[in-house]
């Protein structure tokens, strides 16, 4: 098994660390696409709707997630800058509602990335914590 592809099997315990970076980087990520869609559909449209699509790649990772993927959460916590950086940019350009969106959403991408920065943490810790004894001879 490759150590980046770890799931956590469904008899194992997890530690409540784990437990607990794990749900709030799912919650990140639901909240980022419940407001990228909530903003450029009903909130603070841009008259473009198609700007709605930019979520789209928001969901690839949710699969991973739910499913404890160590390598999903590897990657995503890479991947929300692009979101970040976009709620910066608009948070410095837009007034009104949509600068306070695009500081939520920075807030959000903050919480995906250091929820999915622990989660990583702990799970390789959790797992050489594990490993350790087995190796000593």
């Amino acid at each position: 098994m490759i150590a980046s592809d770890m799931t956590a099997p469904p008899s194992t315990a997890l530690p409540a660390p784990v437990v607990w970076t794990r749900a709030l980087a799912v919650a990140g990520l639901l909240g980022l696409i419940v407001l990228g869609l909530a903003w450029e559909l009903w909130l603070a449209p841009t008259g473009n709707r198609t700007l709605a699509l930019k979520v789209l790649p928001l969901t690839i990772p949710l699969a991973g997630l739910l499913k404890n993927r160590l390598y999903t959460y590897r990657w995503v916590s890479l991947f929300v800058w692009l979101y970040f950086i976009e709620g910066v940019v608009r948070a410095s350009g837009d007034r009104g509602l949509s600068a306070q969106l695009a500081l939520v959403e920075v807030a959000l991408c903050l919480l995906l990335f250091a929820a999915s920065a622990m989660h990583v943490h702990w799970r390789l810790t959790n797992a050489k914590r594990h490993a350790a004894p087995e190796a000593a001879p």
